[in-house]
Parts: C-alpha cells; sequence; structure tokens
C-alpha cells in the first residue's frame, strides 16, 4: 500500500532521494491505512533547522472525534543530523527543492515518506520526456503487432 506523487517525475529531474519518517497522530495514521492522503501538491520546507511537509492533504478520520487532526497542517519529518545538514546545504544552490513522491508503511508497520531532492524541469525538458514515452510506447505496438 502507497501513495504516489506521479506528476512529480514529469515536473522534477529528481537528484537525490531520501527516506524519512513523520510525526503523525493517531487519526491521521487510520486515515493513511485507508488510502484517504495525498500528496501531488506538497512539498517540504526548512524552519528552524527541522524538515516540515507542507500542503501534503490527510482527510480527517471518519470516526474521530473532536480531537481529529486538522487535514492540511505542516508535518515534521524525522531525518538524521547528517542528512538535514546535506538537504539544507544542497537547497541554497537556486533552483533546488524537496518534494514529498512516496508515502507508504513500511514493515514494521510505521509510516515513511520518500522525499526526493530535485530541480524543476524546463519546457522544452518536458517535451522531451514525452517524446521518449510515446517514442516507446510505438515500438512496443510494432512488437505486439508482428
Amino acid at each position: 500500500m502507497s501513495i504516489l506523487n506521479k506528476k512529480a517525475r514529469f515536473q522534477y529531474q529528481f537528484i537525490e532521494e531520501y527516506i524519512a519518517g513523520i510525526q503523525l497522530f493517531g487519526t491521521e495514521i487510520k486515515s493513511i491505512r485507508q488510502n484517504k492522503a495525498n500528496i501531488t501538491e506538497s512539498f517540504c520546507q526548512i524552519k528552524n533547522g527541522e524538515l516540515y511537509s507542507i500542503n501534503m492533504y490527510i482527510s480527517e478520520y471518519k470516526f474521530g472525534t473532536n480531537w481529529n487532526h486538522k487535514s492540511r497542517r505542516e508535518r515534521k519529518l524525522l531525518l538524521n543530523k547528517k542528512e538535514l545538514m546535506r538537504i539544507e546545504k544542497k537547497l541554497k544552490n537556486p533552483g533546488l527543492t524537496v518534494i514529498p513522491t512516496k508515502l507508504f508503511i513500511n514493515e514494521k508497520g510505521f509510516v515513511k515518506l520518500q522525499i526526493v531532492l530535485a530541480k524543476g524541469k524546463k519546457v522544452y525538458d518536458k517535451r522531451e520526456s514525452i517524446r521518449k514515452k510515446e517514442m516507446i510506447r510505438e515500438l512496443m505496438k510494432k512488437k505486439i503487432s508482428y
């Protein structure tokens, strides 16, 4: 079970990949287990030396009480200090950003977030990736028809 950010590979060029834990409330975990989360519009930002996931949508738990969580709150990501320092140093370069690509539950039952240090693609880069996809699709059609 995982929730993917499918637009990310098309809009960004990936540089480095990290796996981070997330600080969540109990109702958030229950909603994630029901696949009621969305990470397509989210991004990550460093505040006070810590990395936060911003604009990640986790729907409110259906059976939650008045202690239910907010659906779009900032969530702290848990990384090693070395990883945080490396990310912070690389984010000083213009054009780089940190985006989540995959939200999943590992074999121990913990919710993890795969984040990527990425650079935004230009329009001509996006056209090139579309051309490559179409070429592969055409080759597959020719293989099947023979």
